[in-house]
């Protein structure tokens, strides 16, 4: 006998149920994967993925992108330097070609990465074992160029990624057909680099110039400014592997816009990480595309395998009406 004497469990007798039948499910056996057979092909593969959670945003995502190619409204590419070391360059640079890739939004590490790839075809350097005798980033073609570029960019009143997109392309380098930073100049699309000074290994070289370095990524700013205003009524950005500096500075920029009396509605935004940080899930996913606005996305994965399946999706997949 219970010691809790006027306490009884409350009775389950007239608890109402209802036919499973009659209730209205996330979830049906139509939605679930196929499995693939040796000779399937690349559409098989992408029709086979269960039509669920992700698999259903990275679907609507683009048919976004395809929509906004068909406006011919931006589609910009926010990214940092991880998406550089995972060896995506080469996709990127394809979905430029087809016209998925409008403009590019770099943070620092990109310039650094990209021209490390272009010049020697690696990059990445191993910071432990560098940095305890005070070797980490002191690679003096890298700094050379980057700092001379930012100088020659604060003459000519220009933004730093086109700065050192030229000055990376005059040297020809050896593995220029892997540079996000060569093909986005020569194919005369927008590459802006935004800068947090003091972040990135070439600033502590002999040859960094500040005031350089500010204006020409303050340029770069205002440029992206530009490019996000004529994301209204259609435009994408996707943020990928920037957790802080693009986050913010997209921000700034959507505000800028606005305050200046333009609308921008109708956007789709994204954020692809293995992890969903606040700024990038706040700033680009729920902040811009607020208040009916637009759309947010975030897709959570590692780059190596999120984008190259995004590119599939893209290029593979027959549009679905």
């Amino acid at each position: 006998m219970s010691i809790y004497e006027n306490l009884q469990p409350l009775s389950l007798d007239k608890v109402s149920t209802y036919p499973l039948a009659s209730r209205q499910s996330k979830v049906t056996v139509k939605d679930f994967a196929e499995p693939i057979t040796e000779s399937s092909s690349l559409s098989d593969y992408l029709a086979s993925l269960p039509d669920i959670l992700a698999v259903q945003t990275l679907r609507e995502l683009a048919r976004q992108m395809r929509r906004a190619r068909q406006l011919q409204k931006p589609i910009i590419w926010g990214i940092g330097g991880h998406v550089i070391k995972t060896g995506l360059g080469p996709i990127i640079i394809d979905l430029m070609r087809r016209g998925f890739v409008s403009a590019i939004a770099a943070n620092g590490s990109v310039l650094v990465h990209d021209a490390e790839i272009a010049m020697a075809g690696s990059t990445s350097e191993d910071v432990d074992a560098t940095l305890g005798g005070g070797g980490f980033g002191g690679a003096e073609e890298t700094g050379r160029l980057l700092n001379e570029a930012a100088r020659h960019g604060f003459k000519e009143g220009i933004g730093l990624g086109e700065a050192v997109g030229r000055a990376l392309l005059t040297l020809n380098p050896k593995h220029r057909e892997a540079s996000l930073l060569c093909a986005a100049f020569a194919a005369h699309v927008p590459f802006t680099a935004h800068l947090t000074i003091g972040g990135d290994i070439t600033h502590f070289h002999p040859s960094a110039d500040g005031a350089a370095l500010g204006a020409t990524s303050l340029v770069d700013f205002r440029l992206l400014a530009e490019l996000v205003r004529r994301m209204d009524d259609g435009g994408v950005y996707l943020n990928i592997g920037s957790a802080v500096t693009l986050p913010e500075v997209f921000l700034k920029c959507v505000t800028l816009v606005r305050n200046l009396g333009n609308k921008l509605n109708d956007i789709t935004t994204a954020n692809f990480d293995f992890i969903q940080s606040y700024r990038p899930l706040i700033n680009v996913v729920r902040r811009p595309t607020a208040d009916g606005a637009g759309r947010g996305y975030a897709i959570t994965g590692h780059h190596e395998l999120t984008i190259p399946l995004l590119a599939a999706e893209l290029i593979c997949r027959s549009e679905v009406e």
